[in-house]
Order: structure tokens, then sequence, then C-alpha cells
């Protein structure tokens, strides 16, 4: 299958590109920079430069991929949480996934992509005794830097991806990753998910499991991830 691969220099992509490469889709994979243009170059996929933020950019590089499915891994939030304004990182990055998800949703459905598969985060449930399925609540009540991360972002990035009928959408709400490149070397947080497990999540998703949402971290924790082990055939012990 021809795949575009949104964020595939970051955290989860690098992981993720081997997996999508191996298994002999034909890949094109966006970076922001030429650096990171020619680092996807060299693992095999063709890599392009491209700005989530600029909608006519956008859509002119997944036409030109003609992709079946899109696969959206960018986040912003690769520096980490600024101690003098944790604020203005999670504004940041939710205006990826507000504007950004929109952007890319108009450039997939410009290229009649049939799939579309997006990063989300399971720790925006509204409050309950644990563990968190997919169909409980997201916490639209809650207030201040929560807010921010859940209806500035998270909201309206899975409204875009499932609420239409122009492609099947799929959200991957991950635990808190941990491995190589991300915030820590080992399992941390209520509903841990190692980054090569969380990959490859998303790599089953191309081409397994109905159109919705699935939770992705290790079994035992705040998250049910019964649905994906079932439909995607996903293991949360797999590592590359």
């Amino acid at each position: 299958m021809k795949i575009f691969l949104a964020g595939a220099s970051g955290v989860i992509g690098r992981s993720l590109v081997p997996l999508l490469r191996d298994a002999g889709h034909i890949v094109t994979g966006t970076s922001r920079n030429a650096e990171g243009k020619d680092n996807l170059d060299a693992m095999g996929i063709r890599g392009v430069v491209a700005d989530i933020f600029d909608p006519v950019g956008l859509v002119s590089a997944v036409v030109e991929a003609s992709p079946d499915v899109v696969l959206h891994q960018v986040t912003d939030l690769a520096s980490g949480i600024s101690q003098a304004d944790p604020q203005e990182v999670i504004r940041r990055n939710a205006r990826v996934r507000r504007e950004g998800t929109a952007n890319l949703v108009k450039a997939a459905r410009a290229a009649n992509v049939k799939r579309f598969v997006a990063q989300s985060i399971g720790w925006a449930y509204a409050p309950k005794d644990t563990p968190f399925r997919e169909g409980d609540p997201l916490d639209v009540s809650a207030t201040g830097t929560r807010s921010i991360t859940v209806n500035e972002g998270i909201v309206p990035l899975e409204t875009a991806i499932l609420d239409q009928p122009d492609f099947e959408g799929v959200v991957l709400r991950f635990g808190q990753l941990y491995g190589k490149g991300t915030w820590s070397v080992g399992p941390t947080g209520a509903a841990p998910v190692h980054v090569d497990a969380a990959a490859y999540a998303a790599f089953l998703a191309v081409d397994h499991g109905t159109p919705g949402i699935y939770n992705i971290a290790e079994p035992g924790g705040a998250l049910a991830v019964d649905r994906a082990i079932s439909e995607l055939q996903w293991r949360p012990d797999f590592r590359l």
C-alpha cells in the first residue's frame, strides 16, 4: 500500500518507518527540515519537507504521494515541557492536534485517502474507576492546563478524524510512552507503553481493525486494551 506518514522523523515515526518499509509499503514520510528528509531517504523511504500548518503545501505533498492511508504522528513535544512556561508547550501541541490535524484531514480528502490513522492520548478520560474503555467519555469538564490538552487538542483531533464520512478513521489513544527517544527509559505513569509497541499498533492499524478508537498500553494498567489485542492483533510486548 502507499502510505503518507506525517511525523516520520519523530519518536514514534522512527520506529514505524522500518516496520512499514520492511512490509513492502511505499512510504512517503514528512520532516520539518532538510536534514530530517535526508535521514528518511537514507532509511529507504521517500522523505519530504512539510509544515503541518501550511495547508496548501500539505495538500500538494499528500496529493503527489497519492496514498491509500495517512498516518498522523505529528506532535510538538520533542523538547519537553518548559519549567518556565509549561502551558506554552502544551498550547503549541494542542494547536498541532487542532489546526494541524484539520489541515492533514483536508489534504487526505483531496487525495481520496481510504483510511486515516492518528495518534491521540489515553489519559484524557473523565474521572472514573479504572480501567478506562474506549467508549468512556473524555474529560471535557477539565479546567486549566488539562482543559487545553483535552478541549483544545484531543477533542478537535478525534472529531476531525472520526466524525466524517470520507474515509475510515482510526484513533490510537497511547498511554505514557517510554523507551529510546522518549522522556523515560522505563515504564512510567498509570498506562505505560513502549515506543516500539506504540509504533507497532500504528503499523497494524494500516490494514487491521474496524474504524474507531483503540487504547494502546500495557495490560493491567489504567487502560483496557482488549480491543486492540483482538481487532488489531496487537502485542504489547512487541520490540524492534
